[in-house]
């Protein structure tokens, strides 16, 4: 045998283990279950955010790991036809967007790992035993706590002073606790206040056009948009409503106070996204879901629309300018 063929044969036995260890390598599965559909930007910017952060801790989409990502919309039924066809698929874990999406995998299996986002009431809603020990295999990152809904009613109240009836729309659908979660700091907030408390479920945009044109009749009428996936995926007739009817109203998510809604106070959901990885990271580490505790927001950000507030003719506070982390003139 000739010496070039000998080492070339040497080279090629030597790489058999490394060939034999990739073909062996198994390639791990995430789902992704996205409570708002794929034509949503901000839900785009979300996943995005995910995955950069999964890269960022050593998992690269389509070569260590397959993500099976679904988009579903408020519909109860879509939500239950993706969570049975990516349940079937057998992913080592789930990433769950949303209190809707999370109720309807929790039905599906209980045994596939499952971290949420975005959701603001898993003890409430049954999705772990506690925050610090949620048992099962379920567990994630809550976005907004219930007093946080006083906290947007008092905003509301100081960029638009003359509020004396305020609505809190929801769809309970897709709210947490059906609505009742954020309803006591509402209230409370509204008494203290002395401002009339309006619950107003909406299940579609006819009737949320009812509730802001009731709101728009009388000049003392304000509305504060509660979370869920029905009003973020409908947010556009809702700020299209509230500037026509000129009714003051409060969001609780930053695209509103973009897309031309007044204020947003919230949490900065694109970082839950991203520290969402770190846990999925760990369960893709042989970590269990009931050994991770629910984690709580961190970052929160306050946009203004400047835009918006003069042509409601509102006299924005210098106070809450200076709070404000983005004023969109």
């Amino acid at each position: 045998m000739k010496r070039r063929e000998f080492i070339t044969g040497l080279g090629s036995a030597a790489s058999w283990p490394l060939l034999a260890r990739a073909q062996t390598q198994r390639i791990r599965r995430i789902g992704v279950l996205m409570g708002q559909p794929a034509t949503d930007p901000e839900a785009e910017a979300y996943l995005s955010r995910f995955t950069q952060a999964l890269h960022e801790v050593g998992w690269t989409a389509g070569s260590t790991v397959q993500m099976d990502v679904r988009w579903a919309s408020p519909e109860v039924e879509r939500i239950r036809m993706l969570a049975k066809e990516l349940v079937a698929l057998r992913p080592d874990v789930i990433l769950s967007h949303g209190t809707a999406v999370t109720a309807v995998l929790q039905k599906e299996t209980q045994t596939i790992p499952i971290v949420f986002v975005i959701v603001s009431d898993p003890v409430g809603s049954g999705f772990v035993a506690s925050l610090p020990s949620p048992g099962g295999n379920i567990t994630g990152f809550i976005n907004l706590e219930a007093q946080m809904a006083g906290k947007w009613l008092e905003l509301l109240t100081e960029i638009a002073p003359t509020i004396k009836r305020a609505a809190m729309i929801f769809n309970p659908d897709t709210a947490a606790g059906r609505g009742s979660y954020y309803r006591p700091s509402f209230e409370a907030a509204a008494l203290s206040r002395k401002v009339e408390p309006i619950s107003s479920p909406v299940y579609n945009d006819a009737e949320i056009e009812t509730v802001v044109t009731s709101l728009g009749r009388e000049p003392s009428g304000g509305l504060v948009v509660m979370p869920d996936a029905f009003t973020i995926t409908h947010r556009a007739p809702i700020i299209l409503l509230a500037a026509r009817n000129n009714v003051p109203a409060i969001y609780w998510n930053s695209a509103y106070a973009r897309e031309g809604g007044l204020l947003s106070y919230g949490v900065d959901n694109a970082d839950i996204f991203r520290r969402s990885a770190s846990y999925v990271d760990r369960i893709l580490h042989d970590a269990k879901p009931a050994d991770l505790p629910v984690q709580l927001p961190t970052t929160f950000q306050m946009i203004l629309n400047a835009k918006t507030a003069k042509a409601l003719g509102l006299e924005v506070p210098w106070q809450l300018q200076q709070l404000a982390d983005e004023v969109i003139e």
